[in-house]
């Protein structure tokens, strides 16, 4: 049996939150590895560019979050088979971590310089992404990304407006999503309700 190892932070939430819902939904045994951010410090060394979520693959360590989606997507039957679908999945996906990586940089600041650069952030990328997003869905029916199949672009982008709208992202309004893109919120309620979503955090608690 392939031995699967997944290392990211001890949090719920982050680049790695899409891949645990999907091996949990998909019923793939897998190491939920959580380290600190102080043992990554320590560790980072040992991983491909430094840098997680790591996949361990029968002891062979890999990176790329969103290859890991479509690789195990596709196991699980949680990515598109039909090319265009799949097309559909990765615009959903690469768009979701453009955002990420844009928030990201936003880390290390303080005071007014975080206070401006959120607010920037706002104004500049994440209400243009959120109503491009929402456009998407509805072009795919306003259910789920690839129409009305459930899918692992459901989940990256579940997990990333979660986080949004927690409140946890100082100088970036919570309700932000519902004002701009209220749709995007539906469609987190909806994922939330999936029954293999809830299951898994009905174990985490």
């Amino acid at each position: 049996m392939t031995e699967v190892n997944l290392t990211y932070f001890d949090t719920d939430g982050g680049r790695a939150e899409p891949l645990r819902l999907l091996l949990h939904i998909g019923g793939i045994e897998f190491t939920d590895t959580r380290i600190s951010f102080t043992d990554f410090g320590k560790l980072r060394g040992n991983y491909p560019l430094k840098a997680v979520p790591v996949v361990e693959i029968d002891g062979v360590s890999y990176t790329q979050t969103n290859a890991m989606c479509r690789y195990f997507g596709k196991q699980t039957g949680l990515y598109p088979s039909d090319p265009w679908q799949g097309y559909l999945c990765d615009e959903i996906m690469e768009t979701v971590e453009d955002a990420i990586h844009f928030i990201v940089r936003t880390f290390g600041l303080k005071d007014d310089a975080l206070l401006q650069a959120r607010q920037k952030l706002v104004d500049d990328r994440l209400v243009p992404y959120l109503k491009m997003l929402a456009e998407r869905l509805d072009q795919a029916g306003g259910v789920y990304f690839t129409g009305t199949d459930f899918s692992v672009a459901d989940l990256k982008m579940f997990v990333w407006i979660q986080g949004l709208r927690s409140g946890k992202l100082e100088h970036i309004p919570a309700d932000l999503v519902a004002s701009v893109a209220p749709t995007l919120a539906e469609h987190a309620d909806r994922v939330a309700a999936h029954s293999g979503v809830a299951g898994y955090y009905a174990n985490r608690d």
